[in-house]
């Protein structure tokens, strides 16, 4: 029911389909001088003399300053990679935020401009520091993997190891749904955090719940329908052509695909989910029903706390 409440919201809003991609697109178009320029950069050098027991030999030196830009470059592109991710986050958040404040018989104008002009704008801060805690809990958490995998032996270190992880994850569920009630509430990051934690406070049973139920839930379907398109695939082929060998090559693309596809709706769908609940806990902080049919819904999950005094002091940015 969960989702058959986001995806009636995202019907509501089949522009973010187009939106989504374009942003992504623009993503391409800035990376593609940096990564002309990080070509270009490696001939940067001159020749120089080299002594070897044979004698003398020319070899090519690069100047001091080109790893330093690679690692400039290469991080610049990574944080860059997280604020469009976040981007992508916050204007599905305030999309169907709009969608969800207003009234029944209305419908929200320019819901996708506004918020895509709310995410470059005023709340740009938000998203890139929201972008820059996501690339530093991705880099050490590939740092912590690459530590795993070396099999550092020693109980402190395996300690040490589940308390970051436990850590990083704590920071992304956090930070996940901050940015959600940023491009609902319009607040900065750090009073939409300081928010977040309060509403998640009350409400983490519910959360949880939410978020790891319909995450792996989403997941499974679209591993199964992905299998069942693969192997329908590779039966037609096998029926009406002669590929051979070829033709579960040809399936395994057309499961990496469909995987590719059906990725995206995910990552969208799993947005509308985590903004419907944020939109659903302030609507009860408030003692308010903005979309009956969420409540229905939405009424039945776990509570953690008792409820309290609202969190939201103002109206939501819609």
């Amino acid at each position: 029911m969960i989702i058959g409440v986001a995806s009636d919201a995202l019907s509501k809003n089949l522009g973010l389909f187009v939106a989504l991609p374009l942003l992504t697109l623009c993503l391409v178009v800035y990376y593609a001088p940096i990564i002309v320029f990080l070509v270009f950069s490696r001939h940067n050098g001159k020749i120089v003399p080299k002594e070897s027991s044979a004698g003398y030999a020319c070899v090519w030196k690069q100047d001091s300053w080109v790893p330093a830009y690679y690692a400039l470059a290469i991080l610049t592109m990574l944080w860059s990679l997280t604020v469009m991710i976040e981007a992508q986050v916050y204007v599905i958040s305030g999309t169907i935020a709009q969608w969800y404040f207003t009234k029944e018989d209305s419908a929200p104008k320019r819901s996708i401009r506004s918020s895509l002009r709310n995410a470059f704008g005023p709340s740009s801060g938000t998203v890139c520091l929201s972008g820059l805690l996501i690339c530093v809990v991705r880099m050490v958490r590939a740092a912590v993997d690459s530590a795993r995998q070396e099999d550092i032996p020693g109980m402190v270190n395996l300690m040490l190891r589940c308390c970051v992880n436990a850590l990083l994850s704590a920071v992304d569920f956090l930070n996940k749904f901050t940015i959600n009630f940023a491009a609902i509430t319009g607040e900065a990051y750090c009073t939409s955090a300081r928010m977040t934690y309060e509403l998640l406070k009350r409400n983490l049973l519910s959360a949880v719940f939410v978020e790891t139920v319909s995450s792996r839930l989403l997941a499974g379907i679209a591993f199964v329908l992905s299998a069942i398109y693969a192997i329908v695939v590779c039966a037609i082929l096998k029926g009406v052509s002669n590929l051979g060998v070829d033709s579960y090559f040809v399936a395994v693309l057309a499961w990496v695909l469909l995987i590719v596809v059906l990725g995206f709706f995910i990552h969208v769908l799993d947005n509308v989910i985590d903004t419907v609940y944020i939109c659903y806990a302030i609507d009860r902080d408030r003692d308010e029903v903005c979309k009956q049919e969420v409540h229905e819904v939405y009424v039945h999950l776990p509570i953690s706390r008792s409820h309290r005094s609202p969190i939201v002091p103002g109206t939501p940015d819609v």
